[in-house]
């Protein structure tokens, strides 16, 4: 693992990273999704793809990374463009599971893989709007036992800054920067997910006019069953279109 300090808004932010096959010309970066880190992303597709040079990175407030500030979606792609100019990197692909597939969406690569990507909003169940409602009502009261029953389970044990960037993030409407990608766009999906269901992904796929969507069987993690599908048809589609 190494470690570049990134200067961004007058703070210092340590992002952790890892680089596979360095010698290898073209580039894929690979980011993971809210409350994950670099090493699931490594664990399915380090093995993959041997002709590309791949970047894992810890996002800023997440495995090794540090966060000092409130950020949104925004924010990230920002850090992530400078990193990438800091190491002398031009990604040739980014792929980005759930929150990162936002952040790769930002930076507008020339092939851009989405992997079970949030970013459209999602109706809450009727017991989470009930939870919610609860919540605003007591809230005034400044019951800390209560607000720890309340809070979401992506959000648990995370410090004042990532709490807030988190809710910053989790119901942002990310049609209109679908709607701007003019770039190759491959969508992977779980069929069986729950967090982003598969309608978003048809919903992305209609967005997005040169996109091509890859339903496959699993649920939000789907991709750790069907890495060398996925990475064979990365390689193919980006030789295509090259």
């Amino acid at each position: 693992m190494a470690q570049r300090d990134i200067n961004y808004k007058k703070n210092i932010f340590n992002i952790a990273y890892d680089i596979v096959n360095p010698s290898k010309e073209n580039t894929i970066l690979i980011l993971h999704g809210w409350g994950s880190n670099k090493e699931i992303m490594k664990q399915a597709f380090a093995k993959q793809m041997s002709d590309f040079k791949h970047v894992y990175v810890d996002m800023p407030g997440f495995g090794k990374s540090t966060n000092p500030i409130v950020l949104v979606t925004e924010d990230y792609a920002q850090i992530m463009k400078i990193f990438l100019e800091d190491i002398g990197v031009e990604a040739d692909i980014i792929a980005g599971h759930s929150f990162g597939g936002k952040v790769a969406t930002l930076l507008k690569p020339k092939c851009l893989v989405l992997l079970s990507s949030s970013g459209i909003r999602v109706p809450k169940e009727l017991a989470v709007r009930i939870k919610i409602a609860l919540f605003k009502i007591l809230k005034p009261f400044k019951l800390d036992r209560l607000h720890q029953l309340f809070v979401s389970d992506d959000a648990k044990g995370m410090n004042h800054e990532m709490y807030e960037t988190f809710k910053n993030v989790v119901n942002e409407d990310f049609e209109p920067n679908f709607s701007h990608i003019k770039g190759k766009t491959l969508l992977f999906w779980g069929k069986s997910d729950t967090a982003t269901p598969l309608w978003t992904a048809e919903k992305i796929n209609s967005i997005i006019k040169k996109s091509k969507l890859y339903p496959l069987d699993g649920d939000h993690y789907f991709f750790l069953k069907h890495s060398k599908f996925i990475s064979d048809t990365i390689v193919e589609y980006y030789k295509e279109h090259k």
